[in-house]
């Protein structure tokens, strides 16, 4: 009896814990969506209708005036008492197009399956509307099934209820824990950031620089270590023929962490004008290895391409060995080109007494300034006026600062577009030694202290403790526990998150870890929080996704001020596993409109080489369940990191161990350490990777010791939301009705005088009816017919206006029987084509005229219901892209058909894909357009996608068919 009584204790333990897991709130899994599929907004203007929606929504002026107007429509079929009783109910649902959260009430975060018609209520909120005013509901939609349940609460509530008690109206708006920084970015219980990405460009060989031309096109152009310089388009497609081709003068080697070759390159800031580019890349001349400072100018045939006979050198430095080569060119908002050279290579700056940084003598371990303006006809450049060191004995009048060991990528920021604080600065990641690496903020004859010091901490104490060094602090350092080469970033100072304005992100090429600073104003100390990847649920938007290549070579920004990072699985120039990622914050988006710009036009000489991204969409991905855990689960968000290519994996079993994290908090004493380290809590699982060699860091300066390359197993967990379980306890009820067939019978109306004895219900003078529409008998009169149960009266000017709608219920017999039909007509129709007819000239065949915008569906198997999606557009049929093609779109098709209902979407040319031509992108459609040309679209022919992306769509006769 002890031990069954023991054992049923223990049971019944773990049943109960199993219980408290399940039923716990779940905040973690909000997800702020608006109907459009993307995030919520702060209206340019404030909303006059919907005014609790005016600091953060999903409506502009311009949606919310539309609310309005159908808000008084619907009003006009009331009398002032019915006005008084169901205008805040109406208001309120119609006002929850603009709620944050309006993809879930209206069940429309997957753009494959169909969307509510209303949004979900709480039950309690149901229960109030069905008593005060349910029918109304008729004035609301148009569907069918509201017609049989306007009288039975349960039916009426099953309608509109949304059963997630978190998620529903007002619960949705009313809680305090899942409303906490609404709007704000996103982070996990250790503030860690959650950011999503979207993929740009792929198949790069090690992506070091992405730099725009400022000339309106907002064409970028991606250079590779090898040599390349490829130009992409605003809508990503890739010309292709290089802008520039270097790779016969580029000394570069497939070694894995190989920091020579083709390093950076910038164009001059009045580009459309002055038409120059300058690189900055390695040589060997005469066996001797040295840094090449260049100048090319654009070709006068091709506006994508730069005249390579035209090359100029305008700076060369020997290197003394084959590490440490700097490589960053840029140009200040004062005009000039400034050149961020390396201390020479080895360990430790060994050269001379001081070594090559602290060395004014030489241009190695420098910042150098030049003004490259005017030059046609004199020498390469001249020295403006204002250098630190310009007519200094023993110095060279290039050297803007010096004490720097390798600066890895440096940005200039743009400035607060408002306020333009900020504008100027200038920001570099400088590689650290066997410590520390940091974040420098480069002032004109600043000493960064290199080698005196490694980030705050001293590294020759001899040079340290000499009171002449005078050097500047970095604004942040971090020791080798989080990462061993710092890649510098970018101050975010875009439109289209305002978020992440003010916000400094950069990386480690080693670790992979995305950082950020943030600036406190009021102390002027710069504040450390990481970067994850949001989890599934935060990042289910289109096009996004949350995974990323390991090593970060570079940072970039756009034409528009929008954040990218250039990445790689394989740290080698001649492997194709670059990535290019933009940076994008689920949380808040900038007003519609607000961001929108139009390319000027690029002049294509060659061909076009559209992008096609390889990474699986988050919203593409299948849901997944977690199981119900028997121990205290703790929900961690990470940040997941893709794996190299398969070819560059080990074969052998290795241990797996967790690298610890740290919090940094920097000090002011310049003669003590500036860091204390702190655990944090572990995020990565660590795998070693066998790749051609042992990778150094591109950028890594350490003492020659090999780094063996690590790929980042993450640890991802997803905690099924509220109403999505796969348990059918906790499924969401389906809300897709068979439409009865109702036979509408005439109310008459009652007497001011009548009394009821249930609570009164108000409802409109005038109800539509989807099968009739029935004349309203004059105020005060009565029927013979008896009434029962009275109810008040509203008087109203006019009857609304109504469709009347055909009935699509059929049983399964006629269901199967129409499609048997369907498939004959279209199978006979198909053996009579090429048969000569009765009346018919001999020789020629009959040809069926298609009208433009006219579609089909193609299948293997020759179904009517089902297949890819093509269109009849200027005379031939052809494909439609994925690309935003929702189960509107597909309700559009299949009613163009026949059909009465989209069943199901199927992308990624589920269903086939096509041959031919490529005709519509971008298709985004309301449901109710006449044909897919009606709605939202790229222009025909117009796209970026291939035929494994072509749509297709599953049609039917009602919402169950599929089941």
């Amino acid at each position: 009896m002890t031990r069954v009584s023991v054992k049923g204790v223990e049971l019944l333990s773990r049943w109960l814990l199993v219980l408290l897991v399940l039923h716990a709130p779940r905040h973690g899994n909000t997800h702020p969506q608006c109907l459009d599929y993307k995030p919520p907004f702060q209206p340019r203007e404030p909303l006059v209708f919907c005014k609790e929606y005016a600091k953060f929504g999903c409506c502009d002026l311009e949606k919310d005036d539309k609310i309005s107007q159908n808000f008084y429509k619907i009003m006009d079929y009331f009398d002032y008492s019915g006005y008084m009783t169901c205008a805040k109910y109406i208001r309120t649902i119609l006002c929850q197009e603009c709620s944050p959260y309006s993809a879930h009430l209206y069940d429309a975060e997957d753009a494959n399956t169909p969307m509510r018609e209303l949004p979900g209520l709480c039950g309690d909120y149901c229960s109030q509307f069905w008593h005060q005013c349910r029918y109304t509901i008729s004035l609301l939609t148009d569907n069918n099934a509201t017609l049989g349940i306007e009288e039975d609460r349960n039916k009426f509530c099953n309608f509109l209820e949304l059963k997630d008690r978190e998620y529903c109206y007002p619960n949705v708006l009313s809680d305090d824990k899942l409303n906490a920084n609404l709007g704000d970015v996103r982070a996990d219980p250790e503030g860690c950031l959650q950011l999503c990405l979207q993929e740009v460009a792929n198949g790069l060989r090690n992506p070091v620089a992405m730099v725009h031309a400022a000339d309106g096109t907002h064409r970028f152009f991606v250079a590779e270590q090898l040599g390349y310089v490829w130009t992409y388009l605003s809508n990503g497609s890739r010309i292709d023929r290089p802008f520039l081709n270097l790779t016969k003068a580029v000394l570069t080697s497939p070694w894995a962490g190989d920091e020579r070759g083709f390093l950076c390159m910038a164009l001059h800031p009045r580009f459309t004008l002055v038409r120059k580019a300058y690189v900055y890349y390695s040589v060997s001349v005469k066996k001797e290895e040295r840094i090449r400072i260049s100048e090319f100018t654009l070709s006068a045939d091709d506006m994508n391409q730069l005249d390579h006979s035209s090359e100029r050198t305008i700076l060369e430095v020997v290197e003394p060995a084959s590490n440490h080569n700097g490589g960053q060119l840029l140009f200040g908002h004062d005009g000039y080109l400034y050149i961020f050279i390396g201390d020479g290579g080895r360990a430790g700056d060994p050269f001379g007494k001081f070594g090559n940084s602290q060395n004014k003598s030489t241009l190695l371990g420098k910042v150098l300034r030049l003004d490259v303006d005017n030059n046609d006809d004199v020498e390469p450049y001249s020295i403006p006026s204002d250098n630190p060191f310009l007519g200094e004995k023993g110095s060279l009048p290039e050297i803007y600062a010096y004490g720097v060991r390798n600066m890895w990528r440096c940005s200039i920021d743009r400035g607060d577009l408002i306020t333009g604080q900020g504008r100027g600065r200038l920001f570099c990641g400088d590689v650290g030694q066997n410590k520390f690496e940091e974040v420098d903020l480069i002032v004109k004859g600043g000493n960064y202290g290199w080698r005196a010091k490694e980030g705050f901490s001293c590294y020759d104490n001899r040079l340290c403790r000499n009171s002449s060094l005078d050097d500047i602090l970095p604004i942040f350092a971090y020791p080798h526990k989080l990462g061993k080469s710092v890649t510098g970033g970018y101050i975010y100072r875009g439109c289209q998150m305002p978020n992440l304005n003010g916000l400094y992100i950069f990386g480690d090429f080693m670790s992979g870890r995305l950082m950020s600073l943030k600036e406190n104003q009021s102390t002027g100390k710069w504040e450390y929080k990481e970067i994850c990847m949001g989890k599934d649920q935060t990042c289910r938007f289109p096009k996004l996704i949350n995974s990323y290549y390991k090593y970060i070579i570079s940072f970039a920004e756009d034409e528009a001020g929008e954040l990218y990072f250039l990445a790689t699985g394989a740290p080698s120039a001649s492997a194709r596993a670059g990535v290019i990622y933009k940076i994008v914050d689920p949380s808040r988006r900038a007003p519609p409109g607000k961001c929108s710009f139009k390319p000027t036009l690029v002049k294509i000489k060659g061909k076009l080489i559209h992008f096609h991204p390889k990474e699986e969409f988050v919203i593409d991905k299948k849901p997944t369940t977690t199981a119900a855990p028997t121990t205290t689960a703790r929900t961690t968000a990470t940040t997941t990191l893709r794996t190299p290519p398969t070819t560059m994996r080990s074969t052998t079993t290795r241990p797996t161990y967790t690298p610890p994290t740290a919090t940094l908090k920097a000090t002011a004493k310049p003669a003590t350490i500036r860091a204390t380290v702190e655990p944090l809590t572990t995020r990565a699982t660590v795998k070693p990777v066998t790749t051609p060699s042992n990778p150094t860091s591109m950028q890594q300066r350490t003492t020659g010791t090999a780094t063996p390359a690590m790929t980042i197993s993450w640890r991802q967990v997803m905690t099924v939301r509220p109403g999505h379980a796969t348990t059918p306890s906790r499924q969401r009820p389906s809300l897709s009705y068979t439409r009865p067939t109702v036979t509408p019978k005439p109310r008459s109306l009652l007497t001011t005088g009548a009394r009821r004895p249930s609570p009164p219900t108000a409802r409109p003078l005038t109800r539509p009816q989807p099968h009739a529409t029935v004349r309203p008998f004059p105020l005060g009169v009565t029927t013979n017919r008896p009434q029962t149960t009275p109810r008040p009266t509203y008087w109203t000017a006019a009857t609304k206006p109504t469709t009347q709608r055909p009935n699509f219920t059929l049983s399964k017999a006629q269901d199967k029987f129409l499609k048997g039909q369907s498939d004959k007509v279209e199978h006979s129709t198909g053996n009579r084509v090429n048969k000569k007819n009765r009346g018919s000239k001999p020789g020629k065949q009959r040809r069926r005229k298609h009208r433009v915008g006219s579609v089909r569906l193609i299948s293997a198997e020759q179904l009517s219901d089902r297949g890819r999606v093509e269109i009849f557009i200027r005379g031939e049929w052809g494909t439609v892209c994925d690309d935003l093609f929702s189960s509107k779109a597909a309700t559009v098709v299949c009613q163009q058909l026949g059909f009465p209902v989209a069943l199901r979407v199927a992308k990624r040319a589920e269903l086939g894909g096509g041959s031919g031509s490529i005709l519509l992108d971008d298709v985004e459609c309301e449901g109710t357009e006449r044909t897919l040309l009606d709605c939202k679209r790229a222009k025909v022919g117009k796209h970026n996608c291939a035929h494994d992306e072509d749509v297709g769509v599953v049609c039917g006769y009602h919402h169950d068919e599929d089941k």
